[in-house]
């Protein structure tokens, strides 16, 4: 395994691995014994960074989430996990009850939001049930457009400087509003964002299209926008989700969707298949090499719902591509 710091401050940065572990339907779709192999797996493999959410996975059975994160906690006292391995979650997504589906919490009426009282509440819920005195790592969810933005950025940061909260982080917000809460923070002198966590791989999506949550695109995707301020902001670390597109760079069966559907999505298939062939790695061996490599390095939040799968994406982190091979890969248009 390989590892990176994330964060700044002496007192709350962490090194991690160069691979999360994504928890999000433990509990649910993946049982718990499966999922305490996986765990453990992970764990025996080097990897230090796992990530969840306080409303994962309430789509499977129509609760408000929480499985996950209960999941976890139990395998964390389980196995008297501490402070070596990062935890990270989020707020801001919960449905305000059971019963809603996936589509009816775009709408946000029906979720908790970024309100003070909001943070605050599933912040101590989550480290109930995890089991942890200091939540590591915090992203806000989703944007709330109704709280206003002093309100959100204060009460994450009094949730720091009381050692509720190591890091904070952010996810599924457009780049305007990160710099702004970023801005917001500083001017207060207060903790402020140092992780992104983005939909993110090595195909890249239309952005003509309307989101979820917004008639001008999709606030979760890693935008041109967001990788310039990357690019110009060091410190602040990439976490992608959804690295492997939920099998769909191998499996027929899992089709792309239109927001895939342009040209560039075949020239590069076509190169991430033709390096696959060379380095004898497996596709999706070579999309998360490339990330972490990558000149904006990424740390792949990958699923799995099975050993196997998870030491698929394991061994990608010791694949090596050549600079002629990331110049296939960067270069396929």
């Amino acid at each position: 395994m390989k590892y990176r710091t994330i964060g700044t401050d002496p007192r709350t940065r962490r090194t991690v691995s160069v691979l999360s572990l994504g928890a999000m339907l433990f509990g649910t779709t993946t049982d718990e014994g499966t999922s305490f192999a996986i765990l453990d797996r992970y764990v025996e493999a080097g990897g230090t960074f796992i990530d969840t959410s306080n409303n994962y996975a309430f789509w499977a059975d129509s609760s408000q989430g929480g499985q996950s994160e209960a999941l976890l906690g139990r395998w964390r006292r389980s196995r008297g996990v501490g402070d070596e391995i990062t935890v990270a979650t989020k707020l801001g997504g919960r449905p305000i009850a059971p019963g809603l589906s996936f589509a009816e919490t775009a709408l946000p009426h029906n979720i908790e939001g970024l309100s003070p009282k909001a943070i605050r509440e599933s912040a101590a819920r989550s480290a109930e049930a995890l089991g942890m005195s200091t939540l590591d790592l915090l992203y806000a969810h989703v944007e709330d457009y109704v709280t206003p933005m002093e309100e959100t950025v204060a009460a994450f940061g009094e949730l720091v400087t009381e050692g509720a909260v190591g890091l904070l982080g952010v996810s599924n917000h457009w780049a305007w509003r990160v710099e702004r809460a970023r801005a917001t923070s500083a001017a207060a002198g207060l903790a402020w964002y140092e992780v992104l966590q983005y939909q993110h791989s090595y195909l890249r999506p239309r952005t003509d299209l309307p989101g979820r949550r917004s008639v001008d695109g999709n606030q979760g995707y890693l935008s041109a926008d967001l990788r310039a301020y990357l690019r110009t902001e060091p410190d602040l670390a990439l976490v992608a989700y959804s690295p492997l597109l939920g099998g769909a760079y191998t499996r027929a069966d899992k089709p792309l969707g239109v927001d895939f559907d342009h040209p560039g999505t075949h020239s590069r298939l076509a190169a991430a298949r033709k390096v696959a062939v060379e380095t004898g790695a497996t596709v999706n061996q070579v999309v998360l090499a490339w990330m972490i490599g990558n000149d904006i390095p990424a740390i792949p939040l990958v699923g799995a719902s099975s050993v196997a799968q998870l030491d698929e994406s394991i061994a990608a982190v010791d694949l090596e591509l050549s600079p002629e091979q990331r110049a296939i890969l960067d270069e396929a248009r």
